[in-house]
C-alpha cells in the first residue's frame, strides 16, 4: 500500500499563461525528449537532463519484481484498481447539445465553490502518488477556462512521478487555438464530440456555430501526429435515432485514411435531455448498419479497462469503436474515478454517491478556497521543512490532511458497486445532467437503510480526524441523499410548513454547517436506551457480579464516556466540542428483564451535544450486549432517543 505523505507539488513548477499558436509547428529536441520521458519509467531517466540515461534503466522483468502494491485506497472490494482520474475543470460551456443539457442551459456555482488551480493540482498529486498513471481533464468545456494550458503544464509535470497520459475531452471549437502549447505541456489524448458531418444539423444538434472550428481542430491535430506528436485522437458521436442515425456510415468513411478512431456513443439518459427509449440506437443496430455497408468488418482485441468495444475494417487507416453504456455495460474492469467542478469524488457515471474532497483539502485554508497566494504559502513552509528551517512538528504545508483525503476516497472506493443500474432503472433514475456530471451537484434520489442513513448524510468533511477503513461498517453506503422536494413537517397549528435539514445545501448536496456566527451558551443533553433480555437471568448475573467478562455496568458505563468524547471521529458532520462533563447510569429495569441506560453530556460551546448523549447511551447499551451475549442471544437493544435537550438559540426542549 502507498504512505502517506507522498504528494509531489512542491516539485511543480509555476507556468504563465501560455495560449500562443504558431503557424508551423515542429518539435524540437527537447519537446522531443519530454514525450519519450512521459512514456518510459522515470527512473529511466535523468532528473538532470531529462536525457535518457541507460545506466539507470531498468529491464521488464525488474520493474514488475520491484513494483509497489497497487494503492488499497484505490482498490474496490471486487479488486478493480482506479488507475484512471476524471477530472472537471469547469462546468461552463460554449455549446448547448440536445442530449447534453437542457436548452436552458444549467445553473452555474459561485466561484468559491469551484476547485481552484491549487486545489486540482493538488488532488491531482495526491491521486498520482497513489498509482492513477491517466488522468483526463473534463468540463464543461475544458478549453474555455482561463488558465487551462497553464494547469496542463503543471499537471504536466507529474509525469516524473508516475504520470503516463494527460487527455482532454473537448468539442474542439477552442483546441486549434490552444493545441500546440498542450501539446507542449504532455497532451497525450483528445476525445473530441461531434455528433454530424453536417455543417446545418451541427448547429440545430449543439445550437450553436462552430463546424468549420472543429474541423480546424481535427485536421490541426492530425498535421501535427504526422510530425510526430502521437496524440491518440479519438472522435465521439453520440447516436440517436431519427436524429444522426444515418450519419453513422459518413463516420465510417473518415477512418479510411484519418489515422482516427470514432467512436459511437449509445444515447444515454441524463436529467434535462428529453431521453426516451426510442431515441437510443443500440450497439447491435449500428454493427448490422456497418456490416451491410462493409462486411470484412471485423473485430480488434480490446484491453482490460476500454470502455469502448473496437473494429477495423481492412485496409482502413483508423478504426471504429462503440461505447455500449446502455445495452452491454463494461463495469466489470472500470478503473475511473471522477472529481467533480465542485471537487465531489464520484465513483460511478450513474451512480448518486458522491462525497467532497474540496471541504477537507480546505480545512487546512480555515475552509476558504487555496488560492495562489495560500498555495505558495504552503509550498515554502514544506520547502523550509525540507530544508530544516522549520521545526519538524510544525504543521505540514503540502496537504496537511492529505491521509484523510485518502481514507475518505478508501471509503468511497470500497463502496463502489459490482455495477451500474440496468437500462430499465437508469431511464428513470435522478441523475446530473450530462454537462454536470463533472461539475455542480444536484438534487439526488435513493435507497438507504434508516440507520444507516445519519451515519453518512454528508459531502463535507468526513470526520475531523482520518477515518479509518478497516473500522468502517458503512463503506457501502457512502452516499448523499437529498429529496427533490422540500421537507415538510406539522407545526403546532396543524398547518403544513416548510423546513430545511441545516447540513443540505442550496444546490442538494450536503455540507457541514458552519457555527462560526454562533455564541458560546452552556449545552446539555440526556439520551436513553434500553437493553431488552430474553429472561432475568443476564441481569441477576449482572446484579451479583456473576458475569464471566467481569462487571458489565461499570465497563458499560467507561465504555460510553470514551465514545461520546469521540463521537466528532465517527459522525461524519458532527463538530469537535470540548466536553465539560459526561453522567451515565445504567440501572435494571421493572420487571427484571432490562437494564435502562440514561447519559447525559454537557458542554460550554456553540454547538449541542445530542449526538455525543446517543452515542454514549448505545456504545453503553452494545457494550451490556457484549458482555451478556453469552448468557443470552435473544436480547434486543431498543428505543434510542434524545430526551431532553438545553442551551442554544432554541433554548429547551424535553420529550413527554
Amino acid at each position: 500500500m502507498h504512505a502517506f505523505g507522498r504528494t509531489f507539488l512542491n516539485v511543480v513548477p509555476r507556468v504563465g499563461h501560455c495560449g500562443r499558436t504558431s503557424t508551423r509547428w515542429r518539435y524540437s529536441k527537447s519537446s522531443r525528449r519530454q514525450l519519450v520521458s512521459s512514456a518510459l519509467p522515470h527512473e529511466a531517466v535523468s532528473p538532470v537532463s531529462g536525457s535518457l540515461d541507460p545506466t539507470a534503466s531498468l529491464s521488464r522483468r525488474a520493474h514488475v519484481r520491484n513494483a509497489k502494491p497497487f494503492s488499497e485506497f484505490l482498490t474496490d472490494t471486487f479488486h478493480r484498481q482506479h488507475d484512471y482520474l476524471r477530472i472537471s475543470v469547469t462546468e461552463r460551456c460554449n455549446l448547448r447539445c440536445v442530449y447534453c443539457m437542457p436548452e436552458e442551459g444549467v445553473p452555474l456555482s459561485p466561484n468559491r465553490d469551484l476547485l481552484t488551480t491549487p486545489e486540482i493540482l493538488m488532488l491531482s498529486s495526491i491521486f498520482v502518488s497513489q498509482g492513477v498513471n491517466k488522468i483526463r481533464l473534463t468540463g464543461g468545456e475544458p478549453t474555455v477556462r482561463r488558465d487551462i494550458v497553464s494547469l496542463m503544464h503543471q499537471i504536466g509535470a507529474l509525469r516524473t512521478h508516475g504520470l503516463r497520459e494527460l487527455c482532454l475531452t473537448t468539442n474542439g471549437i477552442s483546441l486549434h487555438r490552444k493545441l500546440d502549447s498542450m501539446v507542449e505541456a504532455g497532451l497525450t489524448g483528445v476525445n473530441l464530440s461531434l455528433d454530424t458531418l453536417d455543417p446545418w444539423q451541427f448547429q440545430i444538434m449543439t445550437r450553436r456555430k462552430g463546424f468549420d472550428a472543429v474541423q480546424k481542430s481535427i485536421e490541426r491535430i492530425l498535421d501535427m501526429n504526422k510530425m510526430g506528436a502521437g496524440v491518440k485522437l479519438k472522435i465521439n458521436c453520440v447516436v440517436m435515432r431519427g436524429v444522426n442515425d444515418g450519419e453513422v456510415l459518413p463516420f465510417v468513411e473518415l477512418t479510411r485514411e484519418k489515422d482516427l478512431e470514432v467512436r459511437f456513443i449509445e444515447y444515454m439518459p441524463f436529467d434535462g435531455n428529453k431521453w426516451n427509449k426510442g431515441k437510443m440506437f443500440s450497439y447491435t443496430e449500428m454493427l448490422d448498419l456497418i456490416r451491410e455497408q462493409y462486411p470484412a468488418l471485423a473485430k480488434i482485441k480490446d484491453d482490460k479497462n476500454d470502455t469502448s468495444k473496437t473494429w477495423h475494417i481492412p485496409g482502413f487507416v483508423g478504426r471504429i469503436g462503440f461505447i455500449t453504456s446502455m445495452t452491454h455495460n463494461f463495469c466489470g474492469t472500470c478503473n475511473r474515478l471522477r472529481v467533480t467542478g465542485n471537487g465531489n469524488l464520484k465513483v460511478c457515471l450513474f451512480g448518486n454517491a458522491e462525497v467532497s474532497l474540496r471541504d477537507i483539502l480546505r480545512k487546512s485554508n480555515g475552509g476558504e478556497p487555496i488560492d495562489e497566494e495560500a498555495y505558495e504559502a504552503m509550498k515554502q513552509i514544506e520547502m523550509d521543512r525540507k530544508q530544516g528551517r522549520v521545526s519538524s512538528d510544525k504543521p505540514l504545508g503540502m496537504v496537511p490532511n492529505e491521509s484523510e483525503l485518502l481514507s475518505v476516497i478508501g471509503v468511497a472506493v470500497k463502496g463502489k458497486k459490482a455495477k451500474h443500474a440496468g437500462l430499465g432503472t437508469l431511464e428513470h433514475m435522478k441523475n446530473r445532467p450530462m454537462i454536470l456530471i463533472d461539475p455542480i451537484a444536484v438534487s439526488l434520489r435513493g435507497q438507504m437503510p434508516n440507520n444507516i442513513r445519519h451515519l453518512m448524510h454528508g459531502t463535507g468533511a468526513f470526520g475531523r480526524a482520518p477515518y479509518s477503513l478497516k473500522s468502517s461498517r458503512v463503506a457501502g453506503y457512502v452516499r448523499l441523499f437529498s429529496s427533490s422536494q422540500p421537507h415538510r413537517e406539522v407545526d403546532k397549528g396543524g398547518e403544513r410548513k416548510n423546513i430545511r435539514l441545516t447540513h443540505v445545501s442550496d444546490t442538494g448536496s450536503a455540507h457541514m454547517v458552519s457555527i462560526s456566527e454562533k455564541g458560546v451558551t452552556s449545552r446539555i443533553a440526556t439520551a436513553v436506551c434500553t437493553v431488552r433480555f430474553s429472561n432475568k437471568t443476564a441481569v441477576s448475573l449482572i446484579q451479583d457480579n456473576q458475569m464471566k467478562k467481569g462487571d458489565v455496568l461499570g465497563v458499560a458505563r467507561v465504555a460510553g464516556i470514551m465514545a461520546a468524547k469521540r463521537t466528532p471521529d465517527l459522525i461524519p458532520l458532527c463538530h469537535p466540542i470540548a466536553i465539560s462533563h459526561i453522567t451515565i447510569d445504567l440501572e435494571p429495569g421493572k420487571g427484571g428483564n432490562t437494564i435502562e441506560i440514561r447519559a447525559t453530556v454537557a458542554c460550554d460551546g456553540k454547538t449541542g451535544v445530542e449526538m455525543e448523549a446517543m452515542m454514549a447511551a448505545s456504545t453503553a447499551a452494545l457494550t451490556v450486549y457484549d458482555m451478556c451475549k453469552a448468557v443470552d442471544k435473544g436480547m434486543v437493544i431498543d428505543g434510542v432517543r434524545v430526551v431532553l435537550k438545553d442551551g442554544g438559540k432554541s433554548g429547551r426542549w424535553a420529550m413527554d
